[in-house]
């Protein structure tokens, strides 16, 4: 909003000392970080006083964990700092009329919403249960039901699949180079060409054609592109959409539950989330600059630097809310936060055309939720073939095998953070190795 404010007393020959900044990416960028840092750590403390007086806590799980009833009480619902950290500076500092940034705030209420109603019901219950004198072991399950939550990051899915099909505004330049007949520029499948114009890249002008076409990255290979048409017959070309809008759902949902599950251990899922975030803005930096992307050989994606301000506002938040959720945490993100997190990631991971690359840089979520997966189906396996249920892992998910194993809970998520920095290096090293 600060930036259309300016922007528009500037057209009117009104100017303030310094407004000229926020025409220049980088400065918003710096800001986005300073603001949500702010509000992640003063808002923060005080929200937590408040859900400390209302009463709203952790329940017991009684899971067998070490330090496991110290975290009893422990307010819940910290998400919404996460949340007011990323929308607010980038409502107040991006241009809102891109329909990257109009997506990303979306997915972020979104999924925030259908968090902070399993969380609210999570509470509720155990409102019920401490008046009624139950334990509140009973409650564990008494949020919203999978399926409803489920249904909402599907309807996500559906929304932004849509959104980058249909939406003109979402598209690749190709730079326009002779061949050897003599043609310029030939369509791949499922590529509509929309125009052509001549862009500066480095020291020399381009020539660049812009396109709608379905199209990601593979990593590890030359030619390092890939049109999703081509995974359909040529004669079914017309319902690429389907697909597309199909894999961007699967992908949303995988990474929003891998978030969800990566959260239990103070500081964990926020600590990786942060380092994949820096992952992401690189990425949206090298994709949005025309000479970079020229350099390294890339898709240029028009219309992406604004995304840089979401990602730094993403980042700080996660930093600043790491004050009060680094072990001993003060506060537990709920679903509020986790969903919301792992939803942001998957759907920018998608705008930047670098869905193939989330089994790399999301490792830690990936692992995490296979454990799960393998944990019970093995067990479901043994149950029914010996009578009694076998476990591949001492528990799952994957950060309480080795809190069995004990290893303290902090050493445990510092460690999935130094993987996660590993997998993001690796994930931007993909851009040269080919």
């Amino acid at each position: 909003m600060l930036y259309h404010l300016f922007e528009w007393l500037t057209k009117r020959g009104i100017k303030f000392p310094g407004s000229g900044l926020f025409q220049f990416i980088t400065f918003r960028v710096l800001l986005a970080v300073i603001l949500s840092l702010v509000i992640a750590t003063v808002f923060g403390k005080r929200l937590i006083n408040y859900l400390r007086k209302k009463q709203i806590g952790e329940t017991v799980r009684d899971l067998g964990l070490a330090g496991e009833k110290e975290k009893i009480g422990t307010p819940t619902m910290g998400g919404i700092i996460i949340l007011l950290s990323i929308l607010v500076p980038t409502l107040l500092l991006a241009n809102l009329n891109k329909v990257y940034i109009r997506l990303m705030i979306l997915s972020t209420v979104w999924l925030g919403v259908i968090g902070f109603i399993d969380d609210y019901f999570k509470i509720k219950a155990k409102r019920i249960a401490r008046e009624k004198g139950i334990s509140f072991k009973k409650t564990d399950a008494d949020g919203l039901a999978g399926k409803f939550k489920i249904f909402g990051q599907v309807m996500l899915g559906v929304i932004v699949g849509a959104t980058l099909y249909f939406n003109p505004n979402v598209n690749v330049k190709r730079e326009i180079v002779a061949n050897a007949d003599g043609s310029q520029w030939t369509p791949q499948r499922g590529e509509k060409k929309l125009k052509e114009d001549t862009v500066l890249a480095g020291d020399s002008m381009h020539r660049f054609v812009t396109v709608k076409t379905p199209i990601t990255t593979i990593p590890f290979v030359k030619t390092h592109e890939f049109n999703y048409a081509r995974l359909l017959p040529k004669s079914m070309e017309n319902y690429t959409y389907i697909l597309y809008i199909l894999i961007v759902i699967f992908i949303i949902t995988a990474v929003s539950n891998g978030a969800n599950i990566t959260d239990g251990l103070d500081g964990l899922a926020t600590g990786v989330s942060a380092i994949i975030g820096l992952c992401l803005g690189v990425f949206v930096f090298v994709s949005s600059n025309v000479a970079i992307a020229d350099y390294l050989n890339i898709m240029y994606i028009p219309n992406l630097g604004e995304l840089s301000i979401f990602i730094a506002a993403f980042v700080g938040a996660c930093v600043g809310f790491l004050w009060y959720n680094a072990y001993p945490a003060q506060v537990f993100m709920g679903d509020t936060g986790s969903l919301a997190l792992g939803g942001i990631i998957a759907s920018l991971a998608i705008i930047v055309r670098k869905e193939l690359l989330i089994p790399i840089f999301c490792f830690v979520f990936l692992v995490e939720n296979l454990s799960v997966m393998i944990q019970v189906t093995y067990f479901k396996y043994t149950k029914n073939k010996y009578g009694t249920g076998r476990r591949v892992f001492l528990m799952s998910p994957l950060h309480h095998h080795y809190q069995k194993k004990g290893y303290h809970e902090s050493k445990i998520a510092v460690r999935f953070w130094v993987v996660t920095l590993l997998t993001v290096v690796m994930a931007v090293v993909t851009l040269k190795i080919r």
